[in-house]
């Protein structure tokens, strides 16, 4: 029987790091996913704050001050995707909201819960973040 493709499933395959996987995979990660909302102007992250997880922008836009840059993202980009691999993760950006943003929260412990539980989600991930390593 076909999996069921919900809106989750499709923001999370639109990830970078989450393309190629297939909608079991996906449908594991989006189990773990919680929507959350900001209004214009919130602070999602500071700079040197430990990072807990990601934020896969929905609908919204988010100001991205880092390293004397600014950035704006929207839906489809994520913000601190390097927290969910690595426990020691310091945020090196100031992100604001600069309308009302819809995300989805993706925490570390249970997202490192899901790789130590499935070594070839894990091997899929690791291939999608080298793939966009700068050489």
């Amino acid at each position: 029987m076909a999996q069921e493709t919900t809106p989750t499933i499709e923001a999370l395959r639109s990830v970078r790091i989450f393309r190629g996987l297939d909608d079991a995979a996906l449908s594991r990660i989006a189990g773990m996913t919680s929507e959350v909302t900001f209004a214009p102007g919130h602070v999602l992250t500071e700079p040197r704050q430990t990072g807990s997880g990601a934020f896969l922008l929905v609908d919204g836009r988010v100001s991205v001050h880092a390293r004397g840059v600014e950035t704006e993202l929207g839906p489809g980009d994520v913000v601190g995707e390097l927290a969910l691999l690595r426990s020691d993760s310091k945020r090196i950006a100031r992100v604001q909201a600069v309308t009302p943003v819809r995300a989805l929260a993706i925490d570390r412990a249970a997202f490192r819960g899901l790789l130590s539980s499935d070594v070839h989600l894990a091997i899929a991930l690791l291939e999608n973040v080298a793939d966009h390593v700068p050489d």
